[in-house]
């Protein structure tokens, strides 16, 4: 039965982690499993609110109270077809997004916040388990060609969604697999392959093309492709990782923390192991960047028995709770514990790496770090550091975790002249169409915005493949992320 007063009778309660000691012996999900009425039950806990805050949190525009109803009413099917109105894989948002909807929940002033992206994820298991998911290709077909290069999350749901539309879709991709950061560069114990190989395998049955070992713009021309294709969706990513330019930084040891999980991903994905791969085995590991990538590699390391994981971050140790510069419903700037950090690690704030050092075999075996002080100078936060604190700690392996600039731009940007923003990222000068500076070619998600989130990144491929329909046909029965709930309002009868 539906109740509205569930908020205050049941607590938040969410799958339990399986114990440390065992999952570090593996690449398996992190996750115990959780009965369906549980979910039911914390679905309950949704207050229906006159104005869902959860709305504008989530990038997707996600309908969360209705499909929470559906949950409540263990209407499963109406669930996942509300759902799947704004968000083309729950299945990767349920397992790696930060939910920035549960920071908007209304609920959350007062209390712990509804457990929205656990609710999404188990819509959309049952929905492949109970077979409410098949393949549906288009009845018609428009004969456009477009051609998407990336197939990463933004790529996927530009590909989906124009595929929906009737055109004819092909996905280029550099790699050997499809799936972009989705399959090299997150690990599979927080996303495991075989959901990704899933939602694939579903997307060719639509008839989307996948092209892989396909680099646009090296061993493929860019100019060709524009030619052989009524328009062009560019989603390569934000590639190029931020470096650190102090003394040592070519030593061995020292590596990007993309090229280290990228390997890792391949070989627990079937890849014979080779002598020249980046391995954690019994070194004491330092992570430089305390983000999702720094945890990722830090839960990595552990999963290779590494002698000691230590992760080190700029800025100063969050708080453990909002303080008055930051109420809701913005984004919490809390501290914040990843499963990976549970499993070991040591983690310091407010340290600044100094140089690496290294032996006569140019091999890496320690690091100097300094504690800094963060003060205002001039209306700008500057870093000073402490007098005495400088050490040196063991280390044969450094990850470098401090982000992404901008796409590669040697390659297909350069050879179709594409205009650049000043951060070096493929500009739109109409951010609501997607255009570039260059005619029936488009740009979404990390590649256009700048490094972000999946979700994001799912919502740029939403957006750009609606304003590549527009483009082609005049017209656009394809959801936006403004008329999605609209549209639910036109269904009101049959989600009644």
């Amino acid at each position: 039965m539906k109740t509205n007063s569930g908020f205050k009778d049941i607590s938040r309660e969410l799958p339990g982690l399986r114990n440390p000691k065992l999952r570090t012996q593996d690449y398996q999900e992190l996750y115990e499993p959780f009965p369906k009425e549980k979910t039911k039950n914390q679905a309950m806990r949704c207050m229906d609110c006159g104005i869902p805050f959860c709305h504008n949190g989530c990038p997707l525009g996600n309908i969360i109270p209705e499909f929470n109803e559906a949950v409540q009413e263990e209407n499963w099917k109406k669930a996942y077809e509300i759902l799947s109105l704004t968000n083309n894989f729950p299945e990767f948002t349920g397992r790696i997004c930060p939910a920035p909807c549960e920071a908007s929940c209304v609920l959350g002033i007062i209390n712990t916040p509804v457990a929205i992206e656990h609710i999404e994820k188990s819509i959309i298991e049952v929905a492949f388990t109970e077979g409410y998911i098949q393949p549906s290709p288009p009845e018609i077909r428009t004969g456009k060609k477009i051609a998407v290069v990336g197939s990463g999350p933004s790529g996927l749901a530009t590909a989906a969604q124009l595929n929906k539309a009737g055109h004819l879709v092909t996905v280029f991709e550099r790699a050997d697999q499809p799936g972009g950061l989705l399959r090299y560069g997150i690990p599979d114990f927080k996303l495991d392959k075989k959901v990704l190989d899933r939602r694939i395998d579903l997307m060719k049955k639509e008839g989307i093309l996948f092209q892989c070992n396909t680099n646009i713009g090296h061993t493929h021309s860019a100019l060709e492709l524009e030619k052989n294709y009524d328009a062009i969706v560019l989603c390569g990513g934000a590639t190029i990782p931020r470096d650190l330019g102090i003394p040592g930084r070519n030593l061995k040891g020292v590596h990007y923390a993309m090229e280290f999980l990228e390997q890792s991903n391949k070989k627990v994905g079937g890849r014979a192991y080779s002598s020249q791969d980046i391995s954690a085995f019994g070194k004491n590991v330092l992570v430089i960047g305390g983000g999702d990538t720094g945890s990722d590699c830090v839960g990595t390391s552990n999963r290779q028995k590494a002698r000691s994981v230590h992760q080190i971050e700029l800025l100063v140790k969050p708080p453990q709770e909002r303080d008055a510069r930051n109420p809701w419903p913005l984004w919490p700037m809390i501290l914040r514990t990843s499963s990976s950090h549970e499993e070991g690690c040591d983690r310091e704030w407010a340290v600044q790496t100094k140089r690496f050092i290294g032996n006569e075999e140019n091999e890496l075996i320690g690091v100097e770090l300094v504690d800094i002080e963060w003060k205002m100078e001039g209306g700008r936060p500057v870093s000073i550091e402490k007098e005495g604190s400088s050490r040196i700690i063991p280390c044969e392996l450094a990850l470098l975790a401090i982000g992404f600039m901008h796409p590669e731009q040697e390659g297909a940007l350069k050879e179709l002249s594409l205009e650049l923003d000043p951060r070096g990222n493929v500009k739109t000068p109409n951010d609501k169409t997607y255009s570039t500076s260059r005619s029936k070619i488009f740009a979404a998600g990390d590649m256009r915005r700048g490094q972000s989130l999946v979700v994001w990144a799912i919502s740029e491929g939403r957006e750009a493949a609606r304003q590549v329909d527009l483009f082609l046909m005049g017209e656009s029965s394809l959801e936006s992320k403004d008329s999605s709930y609209l549209q639910m309002g036109d269904e009101a009868k049959f989600y009644s």
